[in-house]
């Protein structure tokens, strides 16, 4: 299968080239970045030589690439003016920003502030989390990646929502992402100086995640989803550590509740009674470990999920919508353990 990258010199095009380069089920065949377009990838990530042997081109060259899929790791707002050629010529997509993961186009108007170009092609994309979504996205031409925090907070209520346990009305995302979350572009908020030895909240006016996540939630109950979001940013470079807080409605078993739902998920990882996960334990892996609590055994249920926002949170998600995609074991490539320390 060839396979090309529109996107490649951010975190998440790295983290695709990490993750699909020892395969030899696929190859390869095209990566671009306007900025870098002629340089060689291993100039700008030494970390490649020996394992990607390809130079940058210009994205509109992908025409000529004769992909059979494409992923896109571009800025929102890009994909959609591309998109629609790609899928005349039967070459699968799936999009790591997030141009196709709204249903309501107002809605992805008004939250990210332009005209959306291909709204036609928004009711044909499967929104990409397996654990929810997995028949929809193997017969799927067009997949919208879900972005990293919607993907934590969606898979820890999952089973809560499923089974009706506990008031929709009134949940609470305390969610917390490492540095990279933030990308690759220059910015000062993000230099070390300013980033480390320190910790904030942002976005608790509105977070353009937060429809996603309502939208998906949603899908998971016939109760209305009413969910305050908190995001924070943490002084590391990869992780999420999202605390999910919900009032019970009813007595249940949590813990088992939580491992019959997710026990054939070769991706999440239900943690014993009591555990507290950490985000050095998924990093550089395509894993969401939870853990459920409910403190003092009061009418609270508390949720914890770690993931690393570069993999299961984005690019890791991606490479396992393609397997599915393309008809390839859902879990190919994507069994690394955790790195450590």
């Amino acid at each position: 299968m060839r396979i090309g990258i529109i996107g490649g010199s951010g975190y998440t095009g790295v983290e695709l080239l990490r993750l699909l380069s020892p395969r030899r089920d696929i190859e390869i065949v095209f990566i671009s970045s306007r900025a870098q377009a002629g340089n060689r990838v291993d100039s700008l990530f030494p970390s490649l030589r020996g394992h990607v042997d390809l130079s940058f081109s210009d994205p509109d060259d992908v025409k000529d690439a004769q992909c059979d899929l494409v992923f896109f790791a571009t800025p929102n707002g890009t994909a959609m003016y591309q998109a629609p050629a790609l899928l005349e010529k039967g070459t699968k997509i799936v999009d790591l920003s997030a141009d196709f993961r709204l249903q309501d186009i107002s809605v992805w108007e008004q939250w990210y502030g332009m005209e959306h170009h291909c709204p036609s092609l928004v009711a044909e994309a499967a929104y990409g989390l397996p654990e929810i979504h997995r028949a929809t996205i193997r017969d799927a031409q067009l997949v919208a990646n879900p972005g990293c925090y919607p993907t934590t907070v969606q898979l820890g209520f999952l089973p809560l929502l499923e089974a009706g346990i506990v008031n929709t009305d009134s949940l609470i995302a305390d969610a917390k992402s490492g540095i990279t979350g933030a990308g690759r572009g220059a910015s000062v908020a993000n230099l070390l100086a300013e980033a480390g030895d320190s910790f904030k909240a942002y976005g608790v006016a509105g977070h353009r995640h937060l429809p996603e996540i309502e939208q998906g939630l949603k899908g998971m109950t016939e109760a209305d989803v009413n969910l305050t979001f908190t995001p924070h940013l943490l002084p590391i470079i990869r992780g999420i550590h999202s605390t999910l807080y919900a009032q019970l409605l009813e007595d249940a078993d949590l813990q088992a509740l939580f491992e019959e739902r997710f026990k054939n998920e070769p991706f999440v990882d239900v943690l014993p009674a009591g555990s507290h996960p950490e985000t050095r334990s998924v990093r550089g892996t395509n894993v969401c470990r939870l853990a459920v609590h409910r403190p003092q055994g009061r009418n609270t249920a508390v949720v914890l999920a770690v993931e690393d926002n570069l993999v299961k949170g984005a690019a890791g998600q991606a490479v396992q919508n393609m397997n599915l995609m393309l008809g390839m074991p859902e879990t190919e490539g994507l069994l690394q353990p955790a790195l450590m320390p």
